[in-house]
């Protein structure tokens, strides 16, 4: 994977990122192990390493520079995504990966022990039957089938200023319009991934609080 370095190196640049060596290299050590991995456990539909760099690295790092607090639960990870390499850019956080695919978590635990991540934990659950004991500054997800689903499933995992982090491709007018109306999109972001024609946004939501407001 090293050759691929210089394309990390240019992408994160091109995302206002500055990579040490060592995160780098962790980066394209966790790539070479989602591709070793996929081979035998099919974990993503992607396989060769380059867009595999763009569409799940490049993809994950474009949302850190967003990311306000602590403490992030990243729901339906698959593999890790966005969690494991936003988990390496920022070690000061803490991410808690969670996967109802028992392969899947597998991975993730190799993952955690192969580069060190000592501010990652891994879980195998649904987010239903989630339970954590403390909330999160965050909630994290590029898997969740509607806005809808998302906010009514996570935000009972949010702290009291937390918000929902909803990645997703075109922006989502529809499942907007289905979202409860005690939820409130306070951003609308649109993405520009290196590398990918494709379109990218990200809508930090929160609940509307205003009613237990003293």
């Amino acid at each position: 994977m090293e050759e691929l370095r210089p394309l990390l190196k240019q992408g994160s640049a091109e995302l206002g990122l500055s990579l040490s060596t060592e995160q780098g290299t962790h980066l394209l050590e966790y790539l070479a192990l989602l591709h070793k991995w996929n081979r035998a456990y099919n974990l993503t539909a992607i396989r060769e390493p380059r867009q595999m760099l763009i569409k799940h690295l490049l993809d994950s790092l474009s949302i850190a520079r967003y990311l306000e607090g602590g403490t992030f639960l990243d729901v339906g990870t698959g593999p890790g995504l966005p969690g494991i390499p936003l988990a390496i850019l920022h070690p000061d956080k803490q991410f808690e990966l969670l996967d109802s695919n028992g392969k899947k978590t597998r991975f993730l635990i190799e993952s955690k022990a192969r580069l060190g991540l000592k501010n990652v934990s891994v879980h195998c659950h649904r987010i239903e039957q989630f339970n954590s004991d403390h909330l999160f500054d965050g909630v994290i997800s590029r898997a969740f089938s509607s806005l809808a689903e998302m906010a009514g499933a996570c935000a009972p995992q949010l702290a009291p200023t937390g918000q929902l982090y909803a990645m997703k491709g075109l922006y989502p007018e529809e499942e907007l319009s289905h979202l409860p109306k005690h939820f409130i999109v306070k951003r609308c972001i649109s993405l520009s991934v290196p590398g990918l024609d494709e379109a990218r946004h990200l809508l930090l939501i929160v609940p509307d609080r205003t009613d237990t407001q003293a």
